[in-house]
């Protein structure tokens, strides 16, 4: 039999069309920070439990803000818990118009609508502000965290400050798909920095005293879509992801092209594959500048960095998180299930500060999309497990 819901379901909602109609891409996080710090105080929190890590500081792109981190104080014994969300959405939710329609949620603009991840930003709000009404000193602390920049590879995450979060018991990140789906880890990614250089003749009066950075590029790229490492990679030992994705180079038809610069990712759940998937595209292109070559006989170059961009993690199957979730989901009357990532998750770098934290889905639909829609009962449900969490079984 389901359990009653222990939110009230038009006031939740009204905090999700709130926030959703806020922009806030990735480094103007602030106005949507913002929001949330008044709508915690107007109920009662202290502004002193609500603080900025400092983490816009130590990203590369210099936002408004940094993460933030709210304290809900508390005097009882209990497991500290920790609840996560990130605010920002990408650009194509800028000018999101959030409204109902029966039991899904959609932007009436051209748009996204920005549930990726304001459902779990407003999740959390709603069960923090439900705790803050009950003045309920026998509970025990609880920190929350709103991160920025997740959308532009986790970095809010990554420069987390976690001497202000302090040891945690249960975590629990906010984000991603349908409430059933219990995200027990994530996907390791690394970026990939290429420049080739040749050199430039005219393309119509001595094109044989030229090189082409364009076919150094194309002989990689053949090399390693035929081989089996773009695309979908399945190799004896181990299996991931790569691709090259943006391709800058040229001015002219009539020049012989004498640099481009490529951008790629490899991923995996293991991290030493990862790391061969990235040597190997490294040879690939090492070898297609050497072998490129003028009718004088020189030759190419190959100038290749790659960065980890997040760390590949699993929880352990007995993970206290794991089954606090599963089992509140199975009282709700649902049916968990557990399962990886392919894409990086603010778990990732949760992880790494010392945090293992399961993610909770939230009832986003067609993610980074203008079809992206929201499930009422999913974001309701993930609104009662954030609520169960701060607040305890019941109300």
């Amino acid at each position: 039999m389901n359990s009653p819901e222990i939110v009230d379901r038009q006031e939740a909602l009204d905090r999700f069309t709130l926030l959703t109609a806020i922009p806030g891409r990735s480094g103007e996080e602030r106005d949507v920070a913002e929001a949330i710090i008044d709508q915690l105080v107007s109920a009662g929190l202290d502004p002193e439990c609500c603080q900025f890590d400092g983490a816009d500081e130590r990203t590369e792109l210099k936002g408004d803000c940094g993460n933030l981190v709210v304290k809900l104080p508390g005097g009882g014994p209990g497991p500290h818990v920790l609840l996560s969300a990130h605010m920002d959405t990408v650009p194509i939710c800028l000018g999101s118009k959030p409204v109902i329609e029966g039991d899904s949620v959609t932007s009436s603009a051209a748009t996204g609508l920005g549930a990726d991840d304001r459902s779990g930003c407003a999740a959390i709000l709603t069960a923090a502000i439900e705790r803050i009404c009950q003045e309920d000193s026998s509970l025990p602390p609880a920190t929350l965290l709103f991160t920025v920049q997740e959308e532009i590879g986790l970095k809010g995450a990554q420069a987390l400050d976690a001497s202000l979060i302090g040891k945690v018991d249960l975590a629990f990140n906010f984000d991603g798909g349908s409430v059933n789906k219990i995200t027990t880890g994530a996907i390791g990614g690394e970026r990939i920095d290429i420049t080739l250089k040749g050199l430039p003749a005219h393309a119509g009066v001595a094109p044989e005293t030229g090189i082409s950075a364009i076919v150094i590029a194309a002989k990689a790229i053949a090399v390693l879509e035929q081989e089996g490492w773009l695309g979908r990679v399945k190799q004896p030992d181990g299996e991931g992801t790569a691709n090259v994705g943006i391709f800058h180079g040229g001015d002219a038809t009539n020049v012989i092209t004498p640099e481009v610069k490529l951008r790629a990712e490899a991923r995996s759940h293991d991290s030493a594959f990862r790391t061969k998937i990235v040597e190997t595209m490294k040879q690939a292109f090492q070898w297609a500048a050497a072998e490129t070559r003028n009718d004088a006989g020189n030759s190419g170059i190959c100038e290749f960095k790659s960065r980890v961009d997040y760390d590949s993690f699993a929880l352990p199957e007995d993970d206290p998180s794991i089954l606090e979730l599963e089992s509140m989901l199975k009282a709700m009357g649902r049916e968990p299930y557990r399962m990886l990532a392919g894409g990086g998750l603010d778990a990732n770098w949760l992880n790494h500060h010392g945090v293992p934290a399961v993610t909770v889905g939230c009832g986003q639909q067609n993610i980074h999309t203008d079809k992206e829609t929201l499930d009422v009962n999913d974001y309701i449900a993930a609104c009662q497990i954030a609520t169960q969490l701060l607040c305890g079984k019941s109300k």
